[in-house]
Parts: C-alpha cells; sequence; structure tokens
C-alpha cells in the first residue's frame, strides 16, 4: 500500500500542491559509514524503504550528495517506479569530499549538475522539492542566497523543479528567499534543546510553510539529556519517542524525517511520535531548552 496512512502520526500536510504525511523518512542513514559509499547491509536498506512506503509514509528525505549518489539509487532501486502519492524532497548546495566534509557546491553550474544528477539517479523528469542548502557543517551562515536561489528558480521554470525551500538557513535567508519566488519548507536544525527558531516556526505556520527540523536528539547537554530522559522514563517511553512526540505536537506545520536503517526502528520510531504528551508533560519538556 503507497497511499497517505491515517494511522501514521500527526496526520498530513500539503507541501505547495503536494500532500505529504508530516511523518516522513529521512534516507541519509541508508548510505555506509559517515555517509560514504555503500551500506554494509545493502538488502536491509532496500527493505527500509520498502517498509516506510508499506507503512504509508509518502515524504522520503534525500540528496544526491549522500553516498555521493548511493541513497538516491537505493531509493530507486526499491521504490521506482513511483506511486503518485510518494513524495522525494532532495538537496542541493553542497558536496562530499575524501575526508567526509560537505564542502559548499552553490556556484550556478554546480546547482545545475547536482539537479541533473538528483533526476538521473532517482528516475525523475522532475523532482518535487529541492531544498538549497545553505551554511556550513556548523550551521547557518549570514549571507546572500539570491544567486544561488535564482539558479533554482531558473530550473524550476524549466520544468526540472516543481517546488522550492531552503535548508540550514537563517531567518533573514528565509525571508531573502520568499522575496525572491514562493517556498514550501525550510529544514533546519531544531528540538527539544535548540529553539532558536521558535519565532520562525510560528510565522511559517501562518504562512502554510512546513518546518522539517533534523537531528531531533542532536546537541544536547548533560543535563538537559538528563530531563529528558526523566520525562521518558515516567512515560515508560524512550528519549527518541518524546523528542519526535513533542515536535508533533508543537507545531502543526512541523515534518518529521527521523532516518534509520533499521526495519525495527523504523517501526519504533512511528510508534514513539505517536506518544501522547499531556499538558503537564509539555510544560516540563518546555523548560529543557529554556
Amino acid at each position: 500500500m503507497h497511499t497517505p496512512s491515517a494511522s501514521l502520526p500527526g496526520g498530513t500536510w500539503t507541501l505547495g500542491d503536494l500532500t505529504v504525511t508530516r511523518f516522513g523518512y529521512g534516507a541519509m542513514q541508508l548510505a555506509g559509514p559517515r555517509v560514504m559509499g555503500p551500506p554494509a547491509d545493502r538488502d536491509g536498506a532496500l527493505a527500509v524503504l520498502r517498509e516506510a512506503a508499506g507503512l504509508g509514509i509518502t515524504h522520503i528525505d534525500t540528496a544526491d550528495a549522500y553516498g555521493p549518489h548511493i541513497t538516491n539509487r537505493l531509493i530507486r532501486e526499491a521504490l521506482h517506479p513511483y506511486p503518485d502519492s510518494l513524495h522525494i524532497v532532495t538537496k542541493v548546495g553542497a558536496t562530499r569530499d575524501e575526508q567526509g566534509g560537505w564542502p559548499p557546491a552553490r556556484e550556478p553550474a554546480e546547482l545545475r549538475r547536482a539537479v541533473t544528477e538528483n533526476l538521473e539517479n532517482l528516475g525523475l523528469d522532475t523532482l518535487d522539492v529541492v531544498n538549497l542548502r545553505l551554511g556550513d557543517a556548523q550551521g547557518p551562515v549570514p549571507g546572500s542566497l539570491a544567486e544561488a536561489f535564482g539558479t533554482l528558480v531558473d530550473l524550476r521554470r524549466q520544468g526540472l523543479i516543481r517546488h522550492l525551500g531552503v535548508s540550514n538557513a537563517t531567518a533573514q535567508q528565509v525571508a531573502e528567499a520568499r522575496s525572491i519566488a514562493p517556498i514550501v519548507c525550510v529544514q533546519n536544525m531544531y528540538n527539544l534543546a535548540h529553539r532558536h527558531d521558535d519565532d520562525l516556526i510560528d510565522e511559517l505556520a501562518e504562512q502554510g510553510i512546513a518546518y522539517v527540523p533534523f537531528f531531533p536528539l542532536g546537541g544536547f547537554t548533560p543535563l538537559q539529556s538528563s530531563a529528558l530522559t526523566a520525562v521518558a522514563t515516567r512515560l515508560d517511553a524512550t528519549p527518541m519517542s518524546v523528542a519526535l512526540a513533542w515536535l508533533l505536537q508543537r507545531s502543526p506545520n512541523i515534518l518529521l524525517i527521523p532516518g534509520t536503517s533499521s526495519v525495527s526502528h523504523l517501526r519504533e520510531n512511528v510508534a514513539g511520535a505517536g506518544l501522547p504528551l499531556s499538558d503537564a508533560d509539555l510544560t516540563e519538556l518546555d523548560e529543557i531548552g529554556r
């Protein structure tokens, strides 16, 4: 079954004219160690993708830099021809080096090549959503995105891209992108411990724009981790379950893309994101990032 599942936590959201499940799947972990090379268990990677689709997940997040090329080719092998309900969101603007770094690749020629490679490796004529990845491995970096984003706008006019978004962006860069062309999503680091985008999330929700957090458990201090673990223990749940459930309940425009290379872990994440949190739980959790 490849239709949006009513049983998935959070229901659905609309990216432009595309309806996706708010619980999605991030494919980065399907590549080898440090997101380089092929997976140790290729059959297992294909099984995870097929399980995600079978569970009714209709939002898969990827990038041709993962591997590089490996993850997109796995997606194509596992799921192509894609059902109309399945939507793949990819990123351009960074590549991989032999040291496992993520050097920027935002010159017009680099972006055009990245879009072409995504299309070829995914087996698509048009990419549903392309996020422009900004900043660096340490986070967002201020500066104009006009030239790079304009290149993607041109590729959209050519019919190679349906919708645009930005990733690893400052609030000012989000505003600049929106002044150039419509965007359907923003993908930034955000979780219980890192609340810097609170105002941005609320603003985007009012505008009908999705916010897609990555690293739901990233960057916690030991004290913050202890506080989260205490809540999870009381609820007889895992810290990841609590973190995912909190994100879904934080705002209706938040879409989840937790990654895993394990079918059992994927199922655990789906179940965990549906964990009901009381007002008292939410108040206690809210203190973690304050």
